[in-house]
């Protein structure tokens, strides 16, 4: 099993802001059959340090983890959406 995790810190660093990249995140499962699970996290505590939102997704394989990234809904809808929301972004990946 392959984890992928991104955090994102946004431009827009509203609530609104962020629910509507959760909202974006979420439409994933729906159109990109290689992911076998997904959560989004919000973050409230807002410190300097934390970063926005969350995006945990489960892979069965890194095969599955290299569809998903070369899906054309990742690549031309939610790509090009988190490109403008974002401001900064770290991610791992790691096998369980």
């Amino acid at each position: 099993m392959i984890k992928h995790i991104v955090c994102y810190k946004l431009k827009n660093r509203t609530e609104e802001a962020k629910q509507n990249v959760k909202k974006m995140f979420m439409s994933m499962p729906d159109k990109i059959e290689a992911i076998k699970e997904i959560q989004v996290g919000l973050d409230f505590l807002k410190s300097e340090r934390s970063y926005d939102v969350v995006l945990e997704i489960t892979f069965e394989s890194v095969e599955k983890m290299n569809e998903y990234q070369k899906h054309p809904y990742h690549l031309n809808t939610v790509k090009p959406f988190m490109k403008e929301a974002k401001d900064l972004s770290v991610s791992v990946d790691f096998e369980f």
